[in-house]
């Protein structure tokens, strides 16, 4: 089909939440669509939008309402057709789209790891004991409380600059990002230490950029089918599979990691009480065409072992 594309009359309005990382991740995509087709900047607008996530920072995102609530606002705009895309951090996106929506387009993913964050350097290894760990995240809390029980995790949220704020004020010793948000915001004067999966498992989909559009938009599907990154998209298919067999929210503590080596994929996948107190870990690998009833397997495969009451959130 002849691809319609935009103009400086016409602009491709693309959505995005409006932290820094967010705003970085959104330009990314523009300047992609842009180099491929030889575009100018003016044929673009970045259209940035409040999410009930952003507003609310008082509060653990399992007590209002869990992933949804850094898309739902947006998805509204691109449903409604005030926006043409939008751009996600796909480790906050749930496994399901609203109806007439399809996330079909996933930028090259960046390093998928956590980084250990403390304003004087170190590592998560050598914390003192009944050292205080902030932390939004319960993967990571229930990650740290089984490996490290003697340590006090607090309740932490905000964007980067937040948190370190937060650190200079002494609210915590030590905290985590994402490896993949300080790479994409050039964030080089930010002590970190990088987390080894082996270590710690990232969670499902981490340092992946989704793209969403419109089920029925064929013309910006045309366009994203450019961007498309399919190693990328083969490893979230296993993740997403894992995690959506798994009924996971923000209110599951639930890790994985997909990974490929020539035409094979080795998926890894943890589930852990919110309390940290049980972790079970598994592993499978396969053909990556295997990749999504590999995610159903393995989440199975957990589940059985969990056996009732595992997820105390249920």
């Amino acid at each position: 089909m002849k691809i319609s594309l935009p103009t400086p009359a016409q602009t491709f309005k693309i959505g995005t939440r409006g932290s820094l990382l967010a705003l970085a991740q959104a330009h990314e995509t523009r300047d992609r669509i842009m180099d491929h087709f030889d575009l100018p900047a003016e044929a673009f607008e970045i259209v940035v939008i409040s999410t009930q996530g952003d507003r609310v920072l008082d509060r653990a995102l399992k007590e209002i309402g869990g992933k949804g609530l850094f898309t739902r606002e947006i998805e509204d705009q691109l449903l409604d057709g005030s926006i043409d895309i939008a751009v996600h951090s796909m480790k906050d996106m749930p496994v399901d789209q609203p109806e007439g929506l399809i996330l079909d387009c996933y930028l090259p993913r960046e390093n998928p790891c956590d980084a250990f964050i403390q304003l004087g350097g170190g590592k998560l290894v050598d914390l003192p004991i009944g050292s205080v760990v902030g932390t939004s995240s319960l993967r990571r809390r229930a990650q740290l409380l089984h490996r490290r029980p003697d340590l006090d995790v607090v309740e932490f949220r905000g964007n980067v600059q937040t948190r370190l704020k937060k650190l200079q004020d002494g609210v915590a010793t030590a905290t985590f990002l994402a490896m993949a948000g300080l790479n994409r915001l050039d964030a080089t004067d930010v002590p970190r230490s990088e987390i080894a999966p082996e270590e710690m498992l990232p969670a499902v989909a981490q340092g992946a950029i989704g793209i969403e559009r419109r089920s029925d938009d064929r013309n910006t599907a045309a366009i994203l089918e450019a961007l498309h990154h399919r190693e990328t998209g083969e490893r979230l298919a296993a993740e997403r599979a894992f995690l959506a067999a798994l009924d996971g929210s923000c209110e599951t503590p639930i890790a994985g990691l997909a990974t490929l080596d020539g035409g094979t994929l080795r998926l890894r996948g943890e589930i852990l009480r919110t309390d940290g107190s049980e972790a079970l870990f598994d592993e499978i690998s396969g053909t990556i065409e295997d990749g999504a009833q590999m995610g159903r397997e393995l989440a199975t495969r957990l589940l059985a072992r969990a056996g009732d009451g595992f997820f105390d959130w249920k």
